[in-house]
């Protein structure tokens, strides 16, 4: 979306091509799919307007000291989010804001003379004699003329990795992280941050942030996306996988705490299983999701585990400290089959090390549901550095954490507006 804004602030009049819904059907097809309906596979919480971002907690962070942050924190407040995300140290929007935000930004665009559709997704590229970038070909059919593609594709769009590697677009496998969601009382996490002043009204609501080195293993484990006053939502975008994630809206007042935990997973450990193929990192994710599946009851319910038992190697506790949020119903089951040996036993370690951080954060009747196998691209689209196209595909310019370029929502955004930026200097400087 950023990309096209500074295309058609530009003046370029960019055409904008995405496989899901509008914020408001995407909305509707997502509460549908959370009260027990069908999952629409190109509408749901990762496809659709605004991408995996619109359905999250909204953070504003990020790793990159750039001095497009500022401009990208402005466009975000012109579209309709908080003011304040100016200047907090922790600015984040919350899903419901976000929904707002995404379809001013997409006017926006429509206004500087863009074009956007929905329900329209790129099913295959057209190269000329030379492998350049030559058209698309949209719902298996239609076909359009363009040499210049802006690919901004998320990183669970799996047909399309799949669509790359049979053009042999050079695509190379990328370490990732897979784990688990931790849910606690908000008020027990606002007490462990703040102490004696957890009531005070003029202090936000608490989050973490929790790292773990597991030396006898050589591997890391930490917290990722912690939703304070959240709930864990159900994140499948295929049939015949579970897959969580987390989400808040902008008051964070749920009065639950959920984070993924989660443990650094490399292409060894794809080879392991699923031999040299560079799409190896994406059968690891469904071999997660389809255990899980299995063991939610094959409805798109949730595997649930309490800490004690995932410790102990049980699974037959229903004495949760908190209900699980996960909105699709739960089972308990024993998620140690849902993930490969070693990352269940840094797990285990991480829990233990977490728990003498923020004393009782393991204890025994916390819940654990399972799997969370999205925290970032298992494949990185190859780009020259300074063009940003594609390294053997002209034309082609890849954007974003499908990419594997970006590792969030203010990281992606930037992302695109270099690449755009790149595309205008080279054709109109």
């Amino acid at each position: 979306m950023f990309a096209a804004l500074t295309l058609a602030s530009a003046g370029l009049n960019p055409i904008v091509y995405e496989r899901g819904e509008n914020a408001d059907d995407r909305t509707e097809a997502v509460k549908k799919f959370f009260a027990g309906g069908e999952l629409d596979e190109n509408s749901n919480v990762q496809f659709g307007e605004g991408g995996a971002g619109t359905f999250s907690d909204g953070k504003l962070m990020t790793r990159l000291n750039d001095p497009l942050i500022e401009s990208v924190l402005k466009i975000f407040v012109e579209a309709g989010a908080p003011p304040e995300i100016l200047y907090l140290q922790k600015p984040h929007v919350g899903t419901d804001k976000l929904r707002e935000v995404v379809k001013n930004i997409r006017r926006k665009i429509e206004e500087l003379g863009g074009k956007i559709f929905f329900r329209t997704q790129v099913t295959d590229f057209i190269f000329d004699a030379d492998k350049k970038i030559s058209g698309l070909i949209l719902n298996g059919e239609e076909k359009i003329f363009a040499d210049t593609i802006f690919l901004g594709i998320g990183h669970s769009a799996r047909d399309t990795y799949e669509m790359l590697n049979s053009h042999a677009v050079a695509l190379e496998k990328k370490s990732f992280a897979v784990g688990l969601r931790i849910e606690h009382p908000q008020e027990f996490i606002n007490r462990a941050q703040y102490g004696k002043d957890f009531l005070n009204p003029k202090l936000p609501v608490a989050d973490y942030t929790l790292t773990f080195k597991d030396v006898k293993r050589g591997r890391g484990a930490y917290s990722f996306c912690m939703c304070p006053g959240g709930s864990v939502v159900a994140a499948a975008f295929e049939s015949g996988g579970v897959i969580t994630n987390g989400m808040s809206n902008f008051a964070r007042n749920s009065g639950t705490a959920n984070s993924a935990l989660v443990v650094t997973v490399t292409p060894e450990d794809f080879g392991k299983n699923f031999g040299a193929d560079i799409l190896s990192g994406i059968n690891f994710q469904r071999q997660m999701e389809r255990t899980a599946f299995e063991l939610g009851g094959k409805n798109f319910c949730a595997p649930v585990q309490t800490v004690g038992d995932f410790l102990s190697g049980r699974a037959e506790s229903k004495n949760f400290s908190v209900t699980p949020t996960y909105p699709r119903g739960f089972k308990v089951a024993d998620l140690g089959k849902c993930l490969p040996p070693e990352v269940v036993a840094t797990l285990k370690d991480a829990l233990i090390f977490f728990d003498g951080k923020i004393k009782n954060f393991a204890a025994p009747d916390i819940p654990l549901t399972g799997v969370e196998t999205g925290t970032s691209a298992p494949v990185r689209i190859l780009r020259d550095k300074d063009s940003r196209q594609s390294v053997n595909t002209p034309g082609l310019y890849p954007v974003g954490e499908g990419a594997g370029y970006a590792g969030g929502i203010m990281s992606s955004a930037i992302d695109g507006i270099k690449s755009a930026k790149k595309f205008i200097e080279q054709n109109f400087s």
